[in-house]
């Protein structure tokens, strides 16, 4: 059994969620308003695909803008792609949903910020918890030893 719910890698998972919904508005219907997004990537994140002169001047994050100027943007769960205008260079760009540190839209002043531990491929299991886990099956048959159980009384928490 799982001793506690991880409930910030749980909001973190629903922050990129959302990450990507947003994204994925703006592909199909462009940016609204005023809106722009900053966004920060850890460069050395597994299948970030940036142009090898970005790497070498980002060798750990890169922050990009999406602005005024963006092209070929395609939204995955897992990625997203742009091509991006670098003093009149147009580079293309896959970032992993799961490389970004930071998502900013200055224009209404909301902002997220993940944790970089928790940046390696959120959506794998969690390995930590996992290995405390017993499947089902295995206790089939087995008698248990009552002071290895956990019992938890809820009768002080009840009015």
């Amino acid at each position: 059994m799982i001793e506690k719910i991880d409930y910030t890698k749980k909001m973190q998972i629903a922050m990129r969620h959302l990450i990507v919904d947003v994204l994925s508005d703006v592909q199909r219907d462009g940016l609204p308003g005023n809106h722009h997004f900053h966004i920060t990537f850890d460069t050395r994140y597994p299948g970030i695909s940036i142009n090898d002169w970005l790497s070498e001047k980002y060798p750990d994050e890169m922050t990009i803008i999406i602005q005024n100027w963006f092209d070929k943007l395609k939204v995955t769960n897992e990625h997203f792609e742009i091509v991006l205008n670098f003093g009149d260079t147009p580079e293309m760009l896959s970032i992993p949903i799961d490389s970004i540190i930071t998502f900013a839209d200055p224009s209404v002043q909301f902002g997220l910020k993940f944790e970089k531990n928790i940046n390696k491929k959120l959506n794998e299991p969690n390995e930590e918890l996992n290995k405390n886990l017993v499947p089902k099956n295995s206790l089939k048959g087995k008698k248990t030893d009552s002071s290895d159980q956990k019992v938890i009384s809820l009768d002080s928490f009840r009015k």
